[in-house]
């Protein structure tokens, strides 16, 4: 159960790397910011072989089980053995475990004057306060307008949800209700107090966008408080309510549902898990993700927005004013497969091994890196190769 409620609390403890598997070794990606293991002394690079007395190099240890053995009570230490590239001998660090955050903004910064950008991964314990400094810091910078990227966002809390829609929304404006069967309505609005009542506002969605994204989007929706951008988002707006069981498992309960301020149902409709499961595969085979001509809806699923008195539609998820078709045309099936076996990103890992010192001394600065690094034919060809001999 704690595991399944870490992503949403932000944080866990541990010792605060990120990582990636090479060839039965764990490769340290980046270590944390100001985290346990960069005051020990770890660097990017590093090769984990073994955390106290255990060997976790070259003996197929699951991803897990290793997470098991470097995570632990904050304040607790482990020792770690660590391979350097360009060391010869193995180095032991003790690292002291701590709180490692775990951040809800993927990006925020001004994309164009006067307009920011920041980009939301979930609603968890500390997202409204993370989004907050996040518009601060670019209103400090000159914005006046504001895209919301919740692409991909698959929710979370619902007071992260009500937060957020609070700093769009004036005082009283319903932000979302709650309903079921047996249980009576419950609504949710606005304080007033927002820092962006006044702004423009464009959200990002698609079909992986859900539950307390959904109640954000509807709620700015419904308002014409902003644009909707983007594809149909998911449908997930269930109310569950948690019960733990004796073995320490749980389970949720559903109790209500989620409506948007004009009174539309985010949950979409399904006969059975079968058909709820298939949902996404259906909206592709149907043309949605690539037509907003594919998506038709009765008459019966139209719904006036509150102050314009705009045309929405209900019937699950929340439809974009402005459609967005998914884009075929960067990704072969290839391509999707040598992601999916991890070709990629652990060529690309192998490669700023090989070349770390090298990209560092030519490139000083990150956007330096990315408006002149090309990825030309030899590396192309050298991935392929890389590829074929780990088949």
């Amino acid at each position: 159960m704690k595991k399944m409620n870490e992503p949403l609390q932000g944080n866990f403890e541990g010792i605060g790397v990120q990582f990636q598997m090479m060839d039965d070794t764990l490769l340290v990606v980046q270590p944390v910011s100001n985290g346990p293991s960069e005051k020990a002394g770890i660097l990017a690079g590093d090769r984990i072989i073994a955390v106290n007395d255990t060997t976790i190099a070259g003996v197929k240890m699951s991803t897990e089980d290793i997470m098991k053995r470097l995570r632990g009570p904050k304040d607790s230490k482990v020792n770690l053995t660590i391979l350097r590239r360009g060391v010869k001998d193995p180095l032991v660090f003790t690292v002291k475990r701590d709180k490692i955050p775990i951040l809800s903004i993927d990006a925020s910064y001004i994309i164009q004057p006067k307009i920011g950008y920041i980009r939301v991964n979930r609603f968890g314990a500390t997202t409204a306060e993370e989004f907050q400094k996040a518009m601060k810091e670019l209103q400090k910078q000159g914005m006046n307008d504001l895209i919301l990227d919740l692409q991909g966002n698959g929710g979370g809390y619902l007071n992260a949800a009500i937060d957020m829609a609070n700093e769009f929304l004036e005082q009283k404006e319903l932000i979302v209700y709650t309903e079921g069967r047996t249980t009576k309505r419950s609504d949710f609005y606005a304080k007033g107090n927002g820092d962006f009542r006044k702004g423009r506002v464009i959200v990002l969605v698609d079909e992986y966008t859900a539950s307390a994204s959904e109640i954000v989007s509807g709620a700015i929706q419904d308002w014409d408080r902003g644009i909707i951008v983007g594809r149909r988002s998911f449908g997930k707006g269930l109310v569950q309510r948690p019960i733990d069981l004796p073995d320490g498992s749980m389970i949720r309960l559903t109790i209500a549902r989620y409506y948007t301020p004009a009174g539309r149902c985010i949950q979409k409709p399904y006969e059975g898990s079968t058909d709820y499961n298939k949902d996404l595969i259906d909206r592709f085979n149907h043309g949605e993700l690539m037509n907003a001509d594919s998506i038709h809806f009765p008459d019966s699923l139209k719904v006036q927005t509150k102050k314009l008195q705009r045309t929405v539609y209900g019937g699950g998820g929340i439809m974009p004013d402005y459609f967005v078709p998914i884009d075929t045309t960067l990704y072969t099936d290839y391509h999707r497969n040598l992601v999916g076996k991890g070709v990629i990103i652990k060529f690309t890992m192998n490669f700023i091994e090989k070349h770390r010192k090298d990209l560092a001394n030519k490139y000083k600065k990150f956007e330096a890196f990315s408006e002149k690094f090309v990825v030309d034919d030899e590396m192309l060809a050298s991935c392929a190769r890389w590829a074929r001999k780990r088949r």
